[in-house]
């Protein structure tokens, strides 16, 4: 009986020590995806925590010096600098108006210093306002009358 009593015990260690990384490293992967406006209404937490924010591009904002790529991003009339300190190349959509996510932390100067960057810009995949797709317009073009 107790054979069984020590190998019980060992196995709920185990057990439990497996939990406690899966639970440790799901939380501490865990980001936010805040807004900059939303980004100063986090306050304090906001230092603390790993955020991803989202904003658009200030036209130009951007400057490259020494390994850093500062930027500021805006939305809706708040605007927040950003230092980009990662080890990856900008993506090729990265420039002025385009939307982007910085994923970091902010700094008590109220820097949002990220390790991140993911740009997109919709307006070159988005046909002008009034217009077609060009697929749908062969496809009109082709028909017969």
């Amino acid at each position: 009986m107790r054979k069984y009593w020590k190998f019980g015990t060992l196995m709920a260690v185990i057990v439990g020590s497996l939990l406690w990384l899966a639970t440790a490293g799901i939380s501490g992967s865990q980001t936010y995806y805040k807004t900059v406006s939303e980004l100063f209404k986090m306050g304090g937490s906001a230092q603390s925590h790993r955020v991803r924010v989202m904003g658009d591009v200030q036209t130009n904002s951007i400057i490259r010096s020494n390994g850093v790529v500062n930027f500021t991003l805006v939305w809706e009339n708040t605007s927040v600098k950003v230092a980009y300190e990662g080890r990856d190349p900008l993506p090729d959509t990265f420039k002025d108006g385009a939307q982007a996510l910085a994923d970091g932390r902010l700094g008590p100067d109220n820097v949002f210093h990220a390790s991140a960057i993911q740009a997109k810009c919709a307006s070159k995949y988005a046909p002008k306002p009034g217009e077609a797709p060009e697929s749908i317009q062969k496809q009109i073009q082709n028909k017969p009358v």
